[in-house]
């Protein structure tokens, strides 16, 4: 448990577990009812970033989460691994850039078929 702790508050996870954090306050706020899950739609041009019709509190929230499991996970294996110090910090330097290059394409696949939840315009009421 504390590889897992230090590797979620260490370098280079830090920033997504900060986000992470935001996230999880976000929906919570969403789930209270004091805030709108699609209150970003109309600042971010979510098709410009290849993440389809979904509402992009949706998108950055897979991303974010996505980024931070990839980025912790490297962390806990790259301490797992027996590497020089000088090496290790190198490794950490291209997680920090892969895991979220790496979660970027995944949130692009896991769009997709979330976008038939969300559709372009209201059904009717009833």
């Amino acid at each position: 448990m504390g590889e897992f702790l230090n590797a979620a508050v260490g370098f280079p996870s830090l920033s997504f577990s900060a986000a992470v954090v935001a996230v999880a306050v976000f929906w919570l706020l969403v789930v209270c009812g004091a805030v709108e899950r699609d209150g970003f739609d109309g600042d971010v041009d979510s098709e410009a970033l290849r993440l389809g019709r979904v509402p992009v509190a949706v998108a950055a929230s897979l991303f974010i989460v996505g980024g931070w499991i990839l980025s912790v996970t490297g962390s806990v294996l790259l301490g797992l691994a027996d590497v020089p110090r000088p090496f290790s910090a190198l490794l950490s330097l291209a997680l920090l850039v892969l895991a979220p290059v790496a979660s970027w394409w995944v949130t692009r696949r896991l769009v997709r078929p979330l976008a038939k939840l969300f559709p372009d315009e209201p059904g009717p009421l009833r």
